[in-house]
């Protein structure tokens, strides 16, 4: 009977129910925007995070990112940290040839199918503890223009 005896847990209070979350990251890819005409467009999409994770130093940041930077991202991931990186949404190619009876990679489906993709791929990423701690990704998400010429290397918690 001992093995079968439930745990004695304590009763949740309405405080503890509707309380902050000890530790939340949310990042939303919201509100494409396409701009720019014939060969010279280009969709970028509004990156928001929210956060109480001491290691970001803004606890709330709205950017926005191409598939450019997202790419970027990836690279740099993949050059200077110890994770797997997941992959991108495809390049989709075929949709960019000329002379198609659909908009390309400016349709709405391919720009809302792509959105979800990115913010797959950038929860996937930021949600791994070795990778909040990269340069990289926090430039990524919070400097509203991404430094290319940054030394990569990791954060010093900000507590």
């Amino acid at each position: 009977m001992e093995s079968t005896r439930r745990l004695n847990v304590k009763k949740q209070t309405l405080d503890d129910a509707y309380a902050a979350p000890a530790n939340f990251l949310e990042i939303d890819v919201i509100n494409p925007i396409t701009h720019g005409i014939g060969n010279k467009r280009y969709t970028d999409y509004e990156v928001r995070l929210r956060t109480n994770l001491p290691v970001f130093r803004v606890k709330e940041s709205s950017v926005r990112r191409r598939y450019s930077d997202f790419e970027w991202l990836r690279g740099e991931l993949e050059r200077d940290s110890k994770i797997v990186v997941p992959p991108l949404p495809s390049k989709a190619w075929k949709r960019q040839l000329p002379f198609r009876s659909d908009d390309g990679i400016y349709d709405e489906d391919f720009i809302e199918d792509r959105r979800k993709g990115l913010e797959i791929f950038v929860n996937k990423i930021a949600g791994h503890p070795l990778a909040q701690n990269e340069k990289c990704l926090h430039m990524f998400l919070q400097d509203p223009v991404i430094d290319k010429n940054y030394v990569p290397g990791k954060m010093r918690n900000v507590q």
